[in-house]
């Protein structure tokens, strides 16, 4: 009887560490965390933007060129972009941990990380720092003009005010399009479902995926990143 009793109470243990493991090695899906941030798929990608502290003043204006993509490694799921020749943020990361609820981690150009939280409103993602007494709280917004275009206004705040200064505003236009054109069509990322633009091999067959984050997560994993693509369009039909 205490045998068994104590073999009951092992497997019970090996089970839990096994449990323990399997999470903190990035057992739990990040599919949930894609699917909440489905609205921002069109960010990934090349782009390159126009800076103004002032609208509709060259006065300290910039220009800067922005590289987005998925970044799927086990302990986060997200989008991460980095610019070149920014004056206001050197890279971002953007993630969703809850329904309608958003985290952004900005680097400045100073290296320091800022972090923003917020929720979506259609196409405008508003997120705003949580600051210690008497510090400023900083704003973000990302609006989602169309497929080619898309905005960040940066503004700030005194602690004890009610409004909001500009800081600057940047206008991103996708790599290779003109201001006029929106739309894109082609092949589907077989990650995110996304607009395909790498070509990736499997079994003698070529899938697409849309950036370099899905390219590495398919090579990681091509079986999986297939099953669960197939039972998305599954679903769909």
């Amino acid at each position: 009887m205490n045998s068994g009793r104590d073999f009951l109470i092992a497997a019970t243990l090996i089970m839990g560490v096994g449990l323990i493991l399997h999470a903190a090695d990035g057992g739990a899906s990040s599919e949930p965390v894609i699917a909440r941030l489905q609205p921002f798929q069109n960010l990934i990608g090349p782009w390159r933007g126009i800076g103004q502290p002032k609208r509709g003043s060259n006065a300290g204006a910039w220009k800067e060129t922005l590289d987005t993509a998925w970044d799927l490694k086990k302990d986060q799921t997200g989008i991460r972009w980095s610019a070149k020749d920014a004056t206001q943020w050197k890279s971002a990361w953007l993630s969703s941990p809850r329904e309608n609820e958003f985290v952004l981690k900005a680097t400045l150009a100073d290296d320091t990380v800022r972090e923003y939280h917020g929720k979506l409103d259609k196409d405008r993602l508003a997120l705003e720092t949580t600051p210690a007494d008497g510090q400023d709280v900083h704003r973000a917004t990302l609006t989602l003009l169309n497929e080619n275009r898309w905005t960040l206004l940066l503004e700030r705040r005194g602690g004890q005010q009610s409004f909001y200064q500009r800081i600057a505003e940047i206008g991103y236009q996708r790599e290779g399009t003109r201001l006029a054109v929106g739309g894109t069509s082609g092949p589907e990322c077989v990650v995110t479902g996304g607009l395909g633009t790498i070509a990736v091999q499997h079994a003698s067959k070529t899938y697409y995926v849309c950036c370099t984050g899905c390219r590495d997560a398919f090579n990681d994993d091509p079986e999986g990143i297939l099953k669960a693509y197939a039972e998305r369009k599954a679903a769909k039909k």
